[in-house]
């Protein structure tokens, strides 16, 4: 089932949360949702899900306008919130069996689908505690089957592996990745790495406003039109000399000593493939000895803060 965000807009006064931001997630797609605090990214989750009203624009989830079916439209979600509200006095069976029948579960099929849940989210072992009592890992995994209980075509899923140890968080992975196939799933996380290994699509969104929309590796490609080379140089004269000449080089943006590297250099380049070239003929011409040239990738962590940082 498609997401279709138009023109959204949410104001507190004279601030805006959200700043007229339009996108669309299509079915059997992960988008992770990406910003940093304050961003926006829970007041967009909160209005797809109904749980707050839009200032401007609409979404629509399928053919339903939260707008005009608010009702139908929760019918299709499992929403995890970031801060998880559970009942902490319920065993974790009681709850999963009350949240099926709140959310239209039959009554004959109510039983199955919350063994299926305690499968799928690992909670077989801590199953007949009351939720109380279980770690903070485990709650997440509550609320997670909470959120799949019913077995919504979406899923928005805020800060899904919080308070999971690593083997968990392979896990809750490998089942998001897995529900991805046949749902439409949003995922907000601050772990980057997280988005890299679960999501198809990144879009980040910064002061309310979309900054970027694109695959991983589209992202990494717009990034400035900028790339960075490791290079070691032997045989010269002195450090200050290769500087030099390597800042003469018409695609050079900047040189960076490595101070643990004798004679090693960040350089921060334009068209990398054309500046390794530059680079072996300056070496050349200098009678130097080029003993290390690697290009080095730009990371989703400086993408995000490139465009998230003022």
């Amino acid at each position: 089932m498609k997401i279709s965000v138009s023109n959204l807009t949410k104001k507190y006064g004279s601030q805006r949360a959200v700043d007229n931001i339009s996108f669309e997630v299509q079915t059997g797609e992960v988008l992770g949702f990406l910003g940093p605090n304050g961003a926006g990214k829970t007041t967009t989750m909160k209005i797809i899900t109904c749980y707050m009203a839009p200032s401007d624009g609409d979404v629509k989830v399928g053919d339903y306008s939260i707008l005009e079916n608010p009702e139908e439209v929760k019918k299709n979600i499992g929403y995890l919130p970031e801060n998880n509200p559970l009942y902490e006095d319920m065993p974790v069976l009681e709850y999963l069996e009350y949240v099926a029948e709140l959310q239209g579960v039959p009554k004959e099929k109510i039983q199955e689908r919350v063994a299926e849940m305690v499968v799928l989210t690992g909670l077989n072992v801590e199953k007949h505690k009351k939720i109380g009592e279980l770690s903070k890992g485990y709650r997440q995994r509550v609320g997670l089957a909470q959120a799949m209980i019913h077995d919504p075509e979406i899923l928005i899923l805020d800060e899904p592996t919080t308070g999971l140890d690593p083997n968990q968080i392979i896990e809750i992975r490998k089942l998001i990745r897995e529900l991805g196939r046949s749902k439409t799933v949003i995922l907000s996380t601050h772990i980057l790495s997280e988005v890299e290994a679960t999501c198809d699509r990144i879009l980040i969104i910064n002061e309310g406003k979309i900054v970027a929309d694109g695959t991983a590796d589209v992202l990494k490609q717009q990034a400035a039109g900028e790339e960075m080379l490791r290079v070691q140089i032997a045989d010269a004269a002195n450090s200050d000399e290769v500087v030099s000449s390597l800042m003469e080089l018409e695609k050079v943006i900047m040189v960076d000593p490595i101070k643990e590297l004798e004679n090693g250099f960040m350089i921060n380049c334009k068209e990398s493939a054309e500046t390794r070239k530059e680079i072996f003929k300056l070496c050349v011409s200098k009678n130097w000895v080029l003993t290390q040239m690697t290009p080095i990738e730009t990371k989703l962590e400086d993408i995000f803060r490139e465009l998230t940082t003022n």
